[in-house]
C-alpha cells in the first residue's frame, strides 16, 4: 500500500537502538513509548498494527482507547496476539468494549502450529547464536518457539492457549 511513513514504538531503549541499526528503510522512524500512554497526537495514524505484545500489558482496555485516540476516522487497526484460557474471558470483554468496530476475527491456532512446526529448528538456531550462554534463556526459548513437546506448541494444539488475528476500524 506503500504508505508515506512507518512508526514503531517499543518500551525498551535498547530494542529500538538494535532495529535502528537492523531496519534502515526510508521512512521508517523508531520510537520509545508505552503502549497506554503513547506519545501521539489524536487521530496521527491511518493504520496500527500490534503483534504478539499486549498480553504483556498492564491494562489491556487502556491500550485499545490509546489506538482509537490515534486513529484516523476510517482507520484499521490489524492486531494479533494470545492468551492462556484461564485470560481469555478478561481479553474478550476488553475487546468487546473496545471503542472500535470489530471487523473481524480468527482463532489461528493451527496456523502458529503449522509455523512453529516449519520454523522451531530455524529459530532455536537463531537464539542459540544470539542469546548469551544463559540456560535459562535458552529453556524460555525453547517452550516459545519450539516444535512439538515445547510448552508453547503443546498448549496452542491443546488449547490452553488460544492465538487470534483481528481486523477493527475506527468509524
Amino acid at each position: 500500500m506503500r504508505p508515506a511513513s512507518y512508526t514503531a514504538v517499543d518500551l525498551n531503549p535498547a530494542g529500538i537502538n538494535f532495529c535502528r541499526q537492523r531496519h534502515n528503510v526510508p521512512g521508517l522512524h523508531f520510537v520509545r513509548g508505552n503502549a497506554e500512554q503513547l506519545p501521539f497526537a489524536d487521530e496521527s495514524f491511518d493504520a496500527v498494527i500490534n503483534v504478539e505484545a499486549s498480553h504483556c500489558y498492564a491494562h489491556c482496555p487502556r491500550f485499545f482507547a490509546e489506538v482509537a485516540r490515534m486513529l484516523c476516522s476510517g482507520g484499521h487497526f490489524l492486531y494479533t496476539d494470545l492468551r492462556s484460557s484461564e485470560r481469555v474471558a478478561d481479553w474478550e470483554a476488553a475487546i468487546a468494549d473496545a471503542p472500535l468496530r470489530l471487523i473481524s476475527r480468527e482463532v489461528i491456532n493451527e496456523q502458529v502450529v503449522r509455523g512453529l512446526g516449519h520454523n522451531s529448528q530455524r529459530l532455536l538456531d537463531q537464539f542459540g547464536r544470539r542469546l548469551p550462554n544463559i540456560g535459562f534463556l535458552h529453556g524460555i526459548a525453547r517452550d516459545f518457539v519450539g516444535g512439538p513437546g515445547s510448552r508453547s506448541y503443546d498448549d496452542l494444539v491443546s488449547g490452553q492457549l488460544t492465538y487470534q488475528l483481528f481486523c477493527f476500524t475506527k468509524d
